[in-house]
């Protein structure tokens, strides 16, 4: 039997907390109290075994919202982070994990506002998280111990897969798995309009390249040989498939996702710096 997460409280649940949540709700754990701004968000949140408080109604709820718990997860916008964990911090319990996903935060940050025997982890998920396919990256911060990074994986495993490293990594983790699924959707995007001025109607464009992208990754997935291998396979020796992928290749792909995530990179660091 799968061990019971221990009480979590959840600070601002957006479209990825609601993702987290419901995976939790799903592994189970012994308690899950969510709060949000105003009274129709939180009650919209109707989940077994959740209390969920809207904020407008107790302006003291996320204080009672992390007494108790063992894991709190802040969901609010970056520049509201740190001043969420001061508000919060005289309430904390001594062995609390703090667990940040916003982008641009740093775990430093995040500790100077709260006790010293209160650890901070960083997590990084992806929209994916949302139908249980996410990546998720998760860093402790200087206090935190592998128990406490182990704890915060076991969350987020509940909506995808989880790669543990260091916080330095994290920003460049971003601009893969993070940003990733939105240069997926761009490619399905153009591959779609290709396939309209070709004369396919926008339905027939749509079936096919999306049924492609799917079927292609499933296949990675299921068949376990590298991407190249299964690029190999497709591509039949002076067959059309051989000189569409020539035309890609010299578009000189590699670079160009290269200066996309060095820029993505760039961006995430000024963000961290303020």
């Amino acid at each position: 039997m799968t061990e019971l997460l221990p009480p979590i409280a959840m600070l601002g649940v957006g479209s990825m907390g609601g993702a987290i949540l419901q995976g939790l709700v799903q592994h189970g754990a012994e308690r899950v109290v969510v709060t949000n701004r105003t009274a129709e968000k939180a009650a919209a949140i109707q989940l077994e075994g959740v209390e969920s408080i809207a904020l407008a109604d107790e302006p003291e709820g996320n204080a009672r919202a992390v007494e108790g718990a063992r894991l709190v997860v802040l969901g609010v916008k970056p520049v509201g982070i740190v001043d969420l964990a001061r508000q919060i911090s005289p309430h904390l319990a001594d062995d609390a994990v703090v667990v940040s996903i916003a982008a641009g935060t740093t775990t430093a940050s995040i500790e100077a506002a709260l006790p010293a025997s209160v650890s901070v982890v960083r997590a990084m998920p992806n929209t994916p998280s949302t139908v249980g396919l996410g990546v998720t990256g998760v860093a402790g911060g200087s206090r935190a111990s592998e128990a406490d990074v182990a704890l915060v994986a076991r969350v987020f495993e509940a909506v995808g897969e989880v790669i543990v490293l260091d916080e330095s990594q994290i920003d460049a983790l971003s601009t893969i798995s993070g940003s990733g699924p939105a240069y997926v959707f761009l490619l399905i995007e153009e591959l779609t309009k290709t396939a309209e001025r070709m004369g396919f109607t926008p339905e027939q464009a749509a079936t096919m390249v999306q049924g492609t992208f799917r079927g292609a990754t499933e296949l990675l997935a299921a068949d376990g040989s590298e991407p190249a291998e299964l690029r190999r396979r497709v591509t039949s020796p002076k067959g059309t498939t051989e000189q569409a992928i020539g035309v890609l290749q010299q578009a000189a792909l590699g670079e160009v996702f290269d200066r996309a995530t060095a820029a993505a990179l760039a961006r995430a660091q000024e963000l961290a710096g303020g």
